[in-house]
């Protein structure tokens, strides 16, 4: 963690702490599970910025270095209401409007403000307008081997926020997790000792939920997002039975409702959505067995439809993770871990075709650790690089690239996240777009 000033906190407390006139001492941002900050990688160079304090007596600065453009914990300062008779001023609701479409990672510029927009932020009514507006981003949620915390990435990776620590026993926190988002929730699968749980994290007040439970408590399952809902299908319960049915999530009434029961019982199964419908592809049935069948969920006909053999041209390994997959552009990709090669799935055909290899190493641990999804109209990568020298060191390599069935040649990017990196294998990814 780069070191900065303390610019201002989640709960409001502390909006900008004067320079310490003693240039020797540093203070470094503290991340304690409370603190909720965006941190922006690829820091400038230290600059003084001036934070002016209007009054009808004159006008007052305040120098401050921003040398990462990040908020943190202060407690001896609170915003304060400036007199501003004197000049033209928008409506509220204008100005709501105009906030409402500024990416998320820079609100807390806004919060110092005044007291009314650091009230405005912290109320959740932003995302409101974004939604009514149409005005979205995406927000990749990472958990990272060897790290105790969920970190939130912005869509370009310049910026990371650590959310607050998941109040869970530790057999949750230690335990397998699996991650799907819903709207604004984010929702975290696990055992704690009484049994399989959920715990959501709702992003307009920053704070963690127990529940709702699914109707059918299960890990190891498909999971897929559909604008606010997620849906889950397959995996085992508590007790390892295995489990053909499927469920959806509504953020709004914080709710699940029970589907269609599925023709197989499967899990280490993967999820997509494509085509508006929900995807279930690949896993293991009752006997351990491979299958390469997939099913269909169409929510207009209310029923599953099989697909046979769906990945019947596809390298399947004995202790492979559940199929990498992720839809961009309503086509279907594919991650093979045995070949690191990128393939997509020819729909009129039915069959599947190589792209190219990707710049991470899926084969290393057959699967397992490497985050795939689509970000956009993009594919996103994540783990280990490729590289025999990589420039990320033992953290975690990113890497986006727009694809397309017709491409003679992949173009990966390289997302520079600073030494800010986690650990290249990355045990939870999901993509949450607001």
């Amino acid at each position: 963690m780069s070191e900065g000033k303390e610019l201002e906190s989640e709960d409001g407390r502390g909006v900008v702490s004067r320079n310490d006139p003693d240039p020797s001492k540093k203070r470094v941002l503290a991340e304690g599970s409370g603190n909720s900050c965006w941190t922006h990688s690829n820091s400038p160079p230290m600059e003084k910025i001036g934070v002016c304090e209007n009054s009808r007596r004159g006008v007052g600065c305040y120098d401050f270095p921003c040398c990462d453009r990040r908020v943190g914990d202060s407690s001896s300062v609170e915003p304060q209401d400036a007199d501003y008779s004197y000049v033209p001023q928008l409506c509220d609701e204008l100005e709501n409007q105009i906030l409402a479409r500024v990416p998320r990672s820079d609100y807390w510029k806004f919060r110092i403000v005044n007291k009314r927009i650091l009230s405005l932020v912290k109320s959740g009514e932003l995302l409101n307008i974004r939604r009514e507006i149409g005005f979205r981003e995406s927000l990749v949620f990472i958990f990272a081997t060897g790290d105790k915390s969920w970190w939130a990435f912005d869509q370009q990776f310049s910026s990371r926020r650590k959310l607050p620590d998941i109040p869970a026993d530790c057999c949750f926190s230690f335990g397998d997790k699996e991650s799907i988002c819903a709207g604004t929730h984010l929702i975290i699968s696990g055992r704690e000792i009484d049994g399989v749980v959920v715990w959501r994290y709702e992003l307009e007040t920053n704070s963690w939920n127990k529940g709702p439970s699914m109707i059918n408590p299960r890990c190891l399952f498909a999971s897929a997002s559909c604008g606010a809902f997620a849906f889950v299908a397959g995996g085992v319960t508590g007790t390892g039975f295995d489990l053909n049915s499927a469920e959806k999530y509504n953020p709004d009434t914080k709710s699940w409702e029970d589907l269609p029961r599925m023709w197989h019982k499967r899990k280490l199964c993967s999820g997509c959505f494509m085509d508006n419908k929900f995807y279930v592809i690949g896993g293991r049935n009752e006997e351990g067995k491979v299958l390469t069948s997939a099913e269909v969920y169409d929510e207009d006909k209310k029923a599953w439809d099989l697909i046979p053999d769906m990945l019947e041209d596809t390298t399947i390994a004995t202790f492979q993770s559940p199929p990498l997959i992720a839809v961009v552009n309503n086509a279907l990709y594919s991650l093979e871990p045995s070949s690191n090669q990128l393939m997509v799935y020819l729909k009129k055909s039915k069959t599947w075709k190589k792209l190219g290899p990707v710049p991470v190493r899926a084969d290393s641990n057959t699967g397992w650790g490497v985050a795939f999804k689509s970000l956009g109209n993009e594919l996103l990568v994540i783990g280990a690089s490729t590289s025999t020298v990589s420039y990320s060191g033992d953290g975690m390599a990113i890497y986006t690239c727009r694809p397309g069935s017709e491409a003679e040649e992949l173009l990966w990017r390289p997302l520079e996240c600073g030494k800010n990196r986690l650990s290249n294998f990355i045990l939870n990814c999901s993509v949450m777009v607001a």
